[in-house]
């Protein structure tokens, strides 16, 4: 599949790969800070829009996800990034946004099932949690630098009262 998106090469130790460039200081502080990721875009609605022409139903999906980028992780590091995140920010709107489903912007982190079997078809069929995917604006990614170099740091904000205001609690 060709990429949608201009690419640069990043590098960190001996693991190499084109990532999308608005994306790859991103994956890039990830790697560096022991994260393993598996895909990643930085615009899922551009990169989807071909979809849209095959397959009408997915029109509303492409329209969505215009503006959004996403990091596909193994579920224990997808964990680990969203922990981060929130340890080394306040719990202001950004972190609300990351936790509470009806917060404007709210990220979507989803789980999938797979069935092993979409590998190899003359396998019975048998589905297992593998991938975590992390969906957000791609605005907040200056955010999400940040508070990585900073838990990275090891500069953790202590726990405090979350800001709920944007879901008006």
């Amino acid at each position: 599949m060709t990429n949608v998106h201009p690419t640069v090469t990043v590098r960190v130790g001996d693991r190499s790969a084109e990532i999308d460039e608005l994306i790859a200081p991103l994956i890039s502080a990830l790697w560096r800070t022991g994260f393993t990721t598996l895909t990643s875009c930085q615009d899922a609605g551009e990169s989807n829009a071909s979809w849209a022409e095959k397959l009408p139903h997915m029109i509303t999906y492409v329209e969505s996800r215009k503006g959004w980028a996403f990091v596909d992780f193994p579920i224990q590091d997808g964990l680990r990034f969203l922990t981060a995140l929130a340890q080394a920010g306040p719990r202001d709107a950004f972190y609300v946004r990351t936790t509470h489903w009806a917060a404007p912007q709210a990220w979507q982190v989803t789980v999938k099932p797979m069935d092993l079997a979409m590998f190899d078809e003359t396998m019975p069929s048998s589905f297992a949690l593998r991938l975590l995917q992390v969906c957000f604006p791609a605005t907040d990614l200056p955010e999400i630098e940040n508070r990585l170099n900073r838990w990275s740091a090891g500069e953790l904000v202590p726990p405090a009262p979350t800001d709920w205001a944007s879901v008006g609690r």
